[in-house]
């Protein structure tokens, strides 16, 4: 209780203590847990855990897990801070140094996706763009990356994983997917495949590009094995069915304790592949988008479909069957509307 209240000022969880000091400039505070975990929360909504040296880490690795980069996303800010709860009550040990970040405090009291700007389009240096100049979602981006920049120094002897978590603001025909950064020359480890089965995410999609969202920087700079999983619906927090989230819970929390994986299990033994066959583009005024606002993610079109046209030319749907995902017509111009994705594979766990 000490060490909770050291760092979180009286305040009952790391939850309640981040949106009471949502744009406050907090000093770095640090303290020690019983089992002699050494917790240092770096700023507000981050926490960087250290277990004892003489403590075993089985899996030889070191996690960066991020949630709440979008501050309606609320679902996995509430998984983490469940796991911090956990962990600072003394449920369990940690096994494995662990940076945990909520990304957009401010966001997440006002219940907005953003504030100023998307701070997911702000990594891998979009930051320093002028036109963010001086916007807190800009600073705050960059002092992200400057956190794990230091951690993945820290422990460069250790296999680095990042997860960042969020959950979709539209309905999806796959409820839980994740999005695997573009870095050249790359293919996924079948571990990381197991660990989303585990998680119970069924849909990988391979990125094709790199890119300015948060999980693309710690792929292309820090070497990290990084996703951006989806997990569900936006929901406002207390309103989330928080049921549909135990496995990302129960993966997560299995992970920090050091644990083996389990063996894999129908209906989650296999990843559907899907491969990003076009990118769609707010290309200025004669930008016309044809697909409708309530349309599902992983919504499929049939070959000759009409996606998108300007006065320049357009986009349709080739000799196969594309699915779409994030149709945002809204975005600013030179902004991605969309992502025209095409089946291309299965990753088979084996039988636990």
């Amino acid at each position: 209780m000490k060490a909770t209240n050291q760092l979180f000022d009286f305040h009952p969880d790391w939850l309640s203590h981040t949106l009471a000091n949502a744009s406050a400039d907090l000093p770095e505070t640090k303290t020690s847990l019983p089992d002699g975990i050494q917790v240092s929360r770096k700023a507000n909504g981050v926490l960087w855990l250290t277990p004892p040296a003489d403590r075993a880490n089985p899996n030889q690795e070191a996690l960066i897990i991020s949630a709440g980069v979008h501050g309606n996303e609320t679902a996995p800010i509430e998984v983490l801070n469940t796991l911090v709860s956990e962990l600072f009550s003394g449920e369990w040990s940690l096994a494995c140094p662990l940076l945990l970040i909520l990304g957009n405090p401010p966001a997440m009291v006002a219940g907005e996706r953003f504030l100023d700007v998307n701070m997911n389009r702000l990594f891998n240096g979009a930051h320093g763009k002028t036109e963010h100049t001086g916007l807190p979602e800009a600073r705050r981006a960059q002092f992200l990356e400057e956190m794990c920049r230091q951690f993945a120094m820290a422990h460069q002897e250790l296999a680095l994983s990042h997860y960042d978590l969020h959950t979709a603001i539209r309905p999806s025909k796959r409820e839980r997917f994740a999005l695997y950064p573009f870095v050249e020359g790359r293919s996924v480890p079948s571990g990381q495949c197991a660990f989303l089965l585990e998680a119970e995410v069924e849909t990988l999609l391979l990125q094709h590009k790199a890119s300015t969202v948060f999980s693309s920087f710690t792929a292309s700079t820090l070497k990290a094995e990084s996703f951006t999983i989806e997990l569900g619906k936006v929901e406002p927090f207390g309103r989330n069915d928080l049921r549909r989230f135990r496995g990302i819970e129960r993966a997560l929390r299995r992970r920090f304790r050091g644990e083996p994986a389990p063996g894999v299990h129908p209906p989650f033994d296999h990843l559907t592949v899907f491969e990003v066959v076009h990118e769609v583009l707010n290309t200025g005024p004669s930008f016309h988008f044809h697909v409708p606002d309530d349309v599902a993610n992983f919504t499929e079109y049939p070959p000759g479909t009409l996606i998108w046209e300007d006065d320049q030319g357009g986009y349709q749907v080739g000799t196969a069957p594309e699915a779409i995902v994030f149709p945002n017509r809204a975005v600013p111009v030179g902004q991605r509307a969309g992502l025209m994705l095409r089946a291309s594979g299965a990753f088979r766990a084996r039988p636990g």
